[in-house]
């Protein structure tokens, strides 16, 4: 689908271990991080048409995936920010946008609220942070990463909890890390979401599925209301919160025309 060059591997070694990279094409750097427990894998797509769009797509892995082996004891919010700004720093010659989707939302708005000078601008994909889902939705979402459940089971639990009514969660039904889960739960835990809440004053993208039952929709209007005079919101019908592999068209359009308005 893309004439970019393929992805290529390399290593940044932040401050407590190795962090793998994945990057493609050239062009203005781009930094995109996974939901919970997820690797960067699920950027692949949005990755190619970004490098064919002449971006420099950067996906690093999270702590405890692939070749990224830092600590995940004790870990925090502030933690995961300077991984992602070890990688800025090392791969790009200034700063870069960063693209979080679900949890790794999270992790960009903290690195730019603890390393402004590193990030230009952020965008979201499935923002949550201050509304809670439905408790039964919640409860999906942890049966996702329980190893006791069976294949039926966790199939389901995947549906429920990230895929819109009528798309098919067998494109999900693998890349499921849950002691990288436990962790990043901990570290979110940890820190209040008002203090990363703000983005450290960037320009914002919320990009918001219709169907989203983990970030509700509440999140995506709050962000709206507190800072309307750099947000823009879009709407993605037919996807859930697993929205890359929903609707990635979608996605691809609402980055691409957002980051040209810079161009």
């Amino acid at each position: 689908m893309s004439n970019a060059a393929p992805a290529s591997a390399t290593t940044v070694f932040g401050s407590v271990g190795p962090i793998e990279v994945r990057e493609q094409g050239s062009g203005r750097p781009v930094v995109m991080l996974p939901s919970l427990g997820r690797g960067g894998a699920d950027f692949d797509d949005l990755a190619s048409r970004l490098a064919a769009a002449g971006y420099r797509a950067l996906c690093p892995e999270p702590r405890g995936i692939g070749g990224s082996t830092g600590e995940l004891g004790d870990l925090t919010m502030a933690d995961l920010a300077d991984d992602v700004a070890a990688v800025i720093r090392e791969r790009t010659e200034g700063a870069a946008t960063l693209v979080g989707h679900a949890f790794g939302n999270r992790v960009a708005r903290m690195t730019a609220t603890e390393h402004p000078e590193l990030v230009e601008r952020v965008a979201l994909l499935c923002c949550g942070g201050m509304v809670p889902p439905a408790p039964e939705v919640h409860q999906a979402l942890v049966a996702v990463f329980d190893p006791d459940r069976s294949e039926a089971e966790h199939l389901e639990a995947v549906r429920k909890a990230f895929f819109a009514p009528g798309n098919d969660p067998v494109v999900w039904v693998e890349g499921w890390h849950g002691t990288v889960a436990a962790a990043q739960g901990l570290a979110n835990a940890g820190t209040p979401s008002d203090h990363w809440w703000a983005a450290g004053g960037r320009d914002i993208l919320v990009v918001q599925p219709v169907d989203d039952l983990v970030a509700v929709a509440e999140n995506a209007r709050r962000i709206v209301e507190d800072f309307d005079e750099r947000t823009t919101l879009v709407l993605v019908p037919e996807a859930g919160h697993a929205l890359l592999p929903e609707q990635p068209q979608a996605v691809a359009d609402a980055l691409l025309g957002w980051l040209g308005e810079w161009n």
